[in-house]
């Protein structure tokens, strides 16, 4: 079962879209404003139903936050070194607002349009489809990029994100969604008793600004070591917080399951899957308990945890990362799967 309903308007007084998608115990609410996920309802081992994804109650506090939840970040997620780059020889400059570095895009992130949205059912699971077209030169970029994101939920508890996004001119593509989950519900606390395991064999060192070195470094004996499972929390001082790109163990065409997440005090689990190369974990390290979220409960420091599939950060600077250019020929097109359950 689906939903849609205006629930209010942007400074330029576009209507602001909620689709509700109903599926088995799940529900998930997604907004026109960012290609959001407002919410996501999941029952814990007891059968009792709690939002696990941080956010706000009105939708035009996501403008004016640096938090990005749920978001569908675009076109380049994470960060590009003084926000400079090139592609055949020609180099673009993006705005920089992290530091001297470009992060997420600036001002011309996805996340911070309304995306026109159309509801679907396929299969009798209920789903939405986002699309989106960015201009030539927009923040920056080369081309003018179309992009759709949809969001499916099927009644056993699986969300997919499938991105595509088309170019006509060679540029940059990263997109991602960029949700805080906090399984034992959205207002319980820190995310630091979350056990982990990553099937990701390799991670990406950062400079003090969080911009890779160039270096991809095995995990092994390191804090970054998620191989085998072990709490967030645990070398979490040791790490300096995460806000680091993970390297899948395996990457193709099909979609790989690279993490696993248990929440013992409520039993639910998450198990993440995608087409892309890496992943982004980011810990909540800005999180400050002075962002009031939904219920008018302030997120407290590490009070949700991001896994953000995606290229590599800076990629676009890197020759020897897995490059994110898209050209006028190709079609980007990757999928993101989050899979909830209880133990």
């Amino acid at each position: 079962m689906l939903t849609k309903q205006g629930i209010g308007t942007t400074k330029d007084g576009e209507s602001i879209y909620l689709v509700t998608l109903n599926s088995g115990a799940y529900r998930a609410e997604i907004l026109s404003l960012g290609g959001i996920l407002k919410s996501l309802m999941v029952p814990d081992r007891y059968g009792s139903v709690r939002d696990i994804v941080l956010g706000f109650d009105d939708p035009l506090d996501n403008l004016t936050s640096t938090t990005y939840f749920g978001q569908i970040v675009g076109r380049f997620a994470n960060r590009i070194a003084k926000g400079r780059f090139s592609v055949d020889g020609v180099e673009y400059q993006l705005e920089t607002n992290d530091g001297e570095n470009s992060l997420h895009s600036g001002k011309s992130n996805f996340g911070w349009k309304n995306w026109h949205m159309e509801p679907f059912e396929w299969s009798g699971s209920p789903g939405v489809v986002l699309s989106l077209h960015s201009p030539d030169g927009d923040g920056g970029m080369p081309g003018a990029v179309t992009c759709t994101v949809t969001y499916l939920l099927r009644p056993n508890g699986e969300l997919m994100i499938e991105y595509e996004a088309t170019t006509t001119k060679k540029t940059p593509i990263n997109m991602t969604n960029h949700s805080y989950f906090n399984l034992g519900g959205a207002a319980s606390g820190s995310v630091l008793d979350h056990e982990v395991v990553l099937n990701c064999d390799r991670y990406l060192p950062v400079d003090e600004q969080l911009i890779p070195t160039g270096e991809v470094l095995d995990v092994e004996g390191t804090p970054f070591d998620f191989t085998k499972r072990k709490t967030l929390g645990r070398d979490i001082e040791d790490a300096g917080g995460y806000d680091h790109c993970f390297v899948l163990a395996k990457h193709n065409s099909q979609l790989f399951e690279f993490a696993k997440i248990y929440d013992p005090n409520s039993g639910r689990t998450m198990r993440v899957s995608t087409t892309l190369p890496a992943v982004q974990m980011y810990s909540g390290n800005f999180l400050d308990g002075k962002t009031i979220g939904k219920g008018a409960v302030a997120y407290p420091k590490h009070g949700g945890v991001c896994f953000e599939t995606q290229f590599y950060p800076d990629s676009p600077n890197h020759p020897n990362f897995p490059s994110c250019l898209l050209d006028r020929t190709s079609v980007y097109k990757h999928t993101t799967m989050f899979s909830f359950g209880v133990k």
